[in-house]
């Protein structure tokens, strides 16, 4: 059976998720998401002090090798085992998760666009477009009710890192993506549009 990965990429904030979490629902029982940040980097070994100082937005604290390998895995139909990533603490869990294989692999995350090996094992590459301000605002409110963080520290994050990292890496592997999505999961019409595209591609391939 063909496999078709659906890489979904584009600014912290952006709505990667919630495309992602709406294409899974329009194919159901044929589809799995594998989001980049389960592969952050187990940095348990060092103080919290010094994990909050690491540059969480730099493609070198992902452990894109992995995903890549649990992305060619998933393709050629194998179950995979993900780590999973406890962003209150900066630590990986102990706890890994499960993932059976299924005819439409949909991985999402701010950066998956910058890696070759992981970008050459996608069939549609789409990036997620919205304003900064949006972003931000996104951000702020998910990190401070989900991720326990304090503004201070959001605003500091977003201003040292976050914001640098997106101009050098994010925006500029936009130019890789096939389609354009603005507004991300708000925009249902694109949605809609993707999904008739991957079930006719599905079908030709079948």
């Amino acid at each position: 059976m063909k496999r078709f990965v659906i890489g979904i990429a584009g600014g912290t904030g952006s709505g990667k998720t919630t495309v992602a979490r709406k294409l899974n629902q329009a194919f159901k029982n044929d589809s799995v998401i594998l989001s980049h940040d389960y592969y952050y980097k187990d940095i348990s070994h060092l103080t919290f002090e010094e994990r909050c100082l690491v540059n969480f937005d730099h493609p070198d604290s992902l452990d894109t090798e992995l995903l890549v390998e649990h992305i060619s895995k998933l393709k050629q139909g194998e179950s995979i085992m993900h780590p999973t990533y406890d962003f209150s603490n900066h630590c990986r869990n102990d706890q890994w998760k499960k993932v059976d294989s299924a005819k439409i692999i949909i991985v999402e995350g701010i950066l998956i666009f910058t890696n070759k090996a992981l970008c050459d094992l996608c069939d549609i590459k789409l990036f997620v477009d919205t304003d900064a301000d949006v972003r931000f605002i996104r951000r702020l409110r998910r990190d401070t009710n989900k991720r326990g963080r304090s503004v201070e520290s959001v605003v500091n994050q977003y201003l040292s890192t976050v914001k640098p990292m997106h101009e050098q890496f994010v925006e500029p592997s936009k130019s890789k993506a096939d389609l354009i999505i603005p507004e991300g999961g708000h925009n249902t019409i694109a949605i809609s549009m993707i999904t008739d595209a991957i079930n006719k591609m599905i079908s030709q391939k079948s």
